[in-house]
């Protein structure tokens, strides 16, 4: 055998092998993509049952939020009128309680002077931080 030959032998030889390193590779990514697209059909029908679960949390939520702001537009319906109500009995009962008060109070001033006289009471005395202060430096109270 001639040199040419003997190159052209391993030029082939190498070319084979070339050849099956490419092959395994290609099975080898075939195999790849196979996996892949499992995957892909597997997790697309998982995907479906929970985006179809997840609609209908949201739809349930949104119903139940409309409910909330129904029942926050009673309350506030309710708190106008029950503010209504108290301004409406202030102003009905307000003034002629403060009349009878007065003529209470009035009464039994009047009332008062006219007793007999009667012991005078000694004065309150206050503790404060141990010590004893008599009502008078307490603060600015008129005597009855």
């Amino acid at each position: 055998m001639s040199g040419g030959e003997v190159a052209g032998i391993l030029v082939a030889v190498f070319w084979a092998i070339l050849v099956s390193f490419l092959a395994v590779a290609l099975a080898r990514l075939a195999q790849t993509l196979k996996a892949t697209t499992k995957l892909v059909a597997d997790v697309t029908d998982q995907a479906v049952p929970l985006l179809a679960d997840a609609s209908t949390a949201v739809r349930s939520a949104q119903t139940q939020i409309e409910r909330v702001d129904a029942i926050a537009s009673d309350v506030q319906e309710v708190t106008s009128n029950a503010s209504a109500l108290s301004t409406t009995v202030a102003s009905t009962f307000g003034g002629p309680l403060v009349k009878v008060a007065a003529f209470g109070y009035g009464v039994r001033r009047a009332l008062g002077g006219r007793r007999e006289t009667v012991e005078p009471k000694a004065p309150r005395r206050t503790v404060i931080v141990g010590r004893a202060v008599p009502s008078a430096r307490r603060g600015k109270r008129k005597k009855d």
